[in-house]
């Protein structure tokens, strides 16, 4: 049963030194929970603006109690007129850039602000875009108009992210509300793609015609709008107040107007959200029992459909708690797997998920960020409370968590039956960065098809629905423009992900997907050194900050930035991502990275137990016994060195 593997795995977290997390009491209304505030709504009076500003206050006054201490995003969120101010202002300067709390305020919109950190001198400002894709499904039309703005506006590149969005780089300040507009006229959305609110709901990308495929999909379809913001800003902003939005399906309207349990701001225009948001961004997952193409321990939370014998969904297991990020050399920062929450029947999913939002909204940390995401709020207080209050906000008790069988990584590579009459076509892109003559190609194909595309979870493309009597022409201009069939290429590339790191990201120590290709290379080379076969592969990614926006803390050898070209090497994670990986060695310098892979892929080689996989194998032996062995290398010819061991 997986609930028992993935707590064994969370034990790791467990021996952390306990958080003191303080409550933040605050931002819900009144209601019947015991843990309500409650919420006046004033008008500010302004030149600019009118501010609607939540004010929180105790239900019985105390006057020995002081106001909880805040971090200046939850500042710069408050003042801002639900998002507008003054980013409403700054778009209007003519100058490059945007000011602070503009910058804070934009990612919201689905952007940040960047420069070219290779250029000296003057800042070269730009922002990169990304978009919000639920399941990473891609209309065609908004595939192609896509295409054309990274050309048009951008440095002529699209990025598949590990979320199953775009990113477009390179867009100036002046160019921003028209390729903002076109997008959203063209079926897209930028909204909630970054900030402090649900970002893109993952789910398989595969467009197989099953019904517990459909389901999850349409769940995370209905999800990611059920926490979509509903106050207005985006379109105030960037198309003058015009409503794109299309009809929402009754059930999400109902789970979001619901109040019954407290969890609403009451004539709010923001009536899950506030003025606040969330303490920090919330990732979701939605899959089927046994695909793991969605890293799905590694969400806030974590939704898995639960079928009868006949495949007919009846319910969903919920995973919380899971979260990447971490700080270096802060220990009381780490990555989380998600935990079982518990089970619950398929028509209250929207009233669970929404009470798990609530519960982290009503308590995670808003006075400092590096403790703000939901596992910190999980952590500190414990499966069991914070499954308690969470009921609360349900009005339920959850059901016992079902058993699952094992997961697996699947990456839809290659053709494939849909099981509607339809084939569907998964292409490798390496590090999910589309350009040149396969972005050419690719962009032909998609139109003269009219195929339809979705995003994995992987950094790669898949094209649907694609009539059998076009296989033939589809694969031969594929391969002339450069995409593999996925039987020949390296099967390390297949699992490897990088972020992008430097240039353009701010937060980057060092070089991720410009520096993968040749660490793919130069571990290939290792592999074949130390007698590894062809076929054999391990998990690899690399990321240039800690923040593990590929993450690497699943994978089996992780490499995560922690000065210029040097990383940290966090070993143990397993090819179906479900077990959490464990720092192994500081500061390696990527030019030494030889001296610590050859040894341990040797002795992986040499002394593996059948079909233990490279991140197991590093488990089993222990990080002790592997640094001796790193330390008495002498090369595979001294086998001395292995009996030694």
């Amino acid at each position: 049963m997986m609930g028992t593997s993935v707590g064994a795995a969370n034990a790791v977290v467990s021996k952390e030194p306990k958080l003191q997390i303080q409550k933040f009491n605050g931002l819900r209304s009144s209601g019947s929970v015991p843990l309500s505030r409650c919420v006046r709504v004033i008008p500010v009076s302004s030149s600019k603006s009118s501010l609607i500003t939540a004010v929180s206050t105790p239900i019985k006054p105390d006057a020995s109690s002081k106001e909880a201490k805040r971090s200046k995003v939850e500042i710069i969120k408050e003042q801002s007129n639900f998002l507008r101010y003054p980013l409403n202002e700054e778009l209007l300067s003519e100058a490059p850039n945007i000011n602070e709390a503009a910058t804070q305020l934009i990612k919201f919109h689905g952007s940040y602000q960047q420069y070219n950190r290779d250029e000296r001198g003057v800042k070269s400002y730009q922002f990169m875009l990304r978009t919000k894709n639920p399941c990473g499904k891609v209309p065609n039309k908004l595939y192609l108009v896509m295409d054309d703005l990274a050309d048009q506006f951008g440095i002529g590149t699209l990025r598949l992210t590990t979320r199953q969005t775009f990113q477009l780089h390179g867009i100036l300040k002046k160019d921003l509300k028209t390729v903002m507009s076109t997008i959203i006229r063209n079926m897209g959305s930028t909204l909630g793609a970054c900030g402090d609110l649900n970002r893109n709901v993952l789910a398989p990308a595969a467009p197989f015609a099953r019904k517990d495929y459909l389901f999850a999909q349409e769940t995370a379809e209905n999800i990611a709008a059920l926490l979509t913001p509903q106050s207005g800003f985006y379109y105030d902003m960037w198309v003058d107040g015009e409503k794109m939005m299309s009809a929402e399906p009754p059930e999400v309207v109902k789970a979001r107007n619901d109040n019954s349990h407290g969890t609403n701001f009451p004539d709010s225009p923001e009536p899950i959200y506030g003025t606040q948001f969330l303490p920090r961004k919330f990732k979701i997952a939605v899959t089927v029992p046994t695909d793991n193409s969605i890293d799905i321990l590694t969400n806030d939370i974590g939704i898995v459909v639960v079928t009868d014998a006949d495949g007919k969904p009846q319910g969903f297991n919920i995973y919380v708690g899971g979260g990447m990020g971490r700080t270096h050399r802060l220990e009381t920062t780490f990555p989380r797997l998600g935990e079982p929450l518990g089970y619950v029947p398929k028509e209250d999913i929207l009233y669970a998920v929404k009470a798990i939002v609530v519960t982290q909204r009503e308590n995670g940390r808003r006075d400092d960020r590096k403790y703000s995401r939901m596992k910190y709020l999980i952590s500190s207080w414990g499966i069991e409370k914070f499954r308690s209050v969470v009921e609360q906000y349900y009005g339920k008790k959850f059901e016992p968590f079902r058993e699952l069988p094992e997961w697996q990584f699947k990456s839809y590579l290659g053709w494939h039956e849909q099981g509607d009459g339809g084939l569907f076509c998964g292409l490798h892109v390496d590090n999910g960065r589309i350009k040149g003559n396969m972005k050419k190609t690719l962009r032909e194909v998609i139109e003269k098809y009219n195929l339809d595309v979705r995003i994995t979870p992987n950094q790669n493309i898949v094209l649907c629905n694609i009539h059998p009597d076009w296989r033939d022409s589809i694969t031969a201009a594929l391969d002339q423009a450069g995409f593999l069939d996925p039987r020949y290429v390296d099967p390390l590339n297949l699992t490897a992900m990088a972020c992008p790191a430097l240039p353009l990201c701010p937060l980057a120590i060092t070089e991720a997907e410009r520096g993968i290709p040749d660490i793919l290379k130069r571990v290939r080379a290792v592999f074949n050194k130390v007698g590894l076969k062809d076929n054999e592969s391990v998990v690899i990614r690399a990321t240039g900050c800690p923040n593990g926006c590929a993450r690497p803390y699943m994978a089996e050898l992780g490499l995560v930035g922690d000065g210029p070209n040097s990383y940290q090497v966090w070993l143990g994670g397993t090819p179906n991502q479900t077990s959490l990986a464990k720092c192994f060695m500081d500061k390696v310098k990527v030019h030494d990275l030889e001296k610590v892979l050859e040894p341990l892929f040797y002795n992986w080689k040499h002394k593996r137990q059948a079909e233990e996989s490279f991140g197991n194998f590093t488990i089993r032996m222990g990080f002790e016994k592997l640094k001796e062995i790193i330390e008495k290398w002498e090369g595979p010819a001294e086998k001395h060195q292995l009996n030694s061991t």
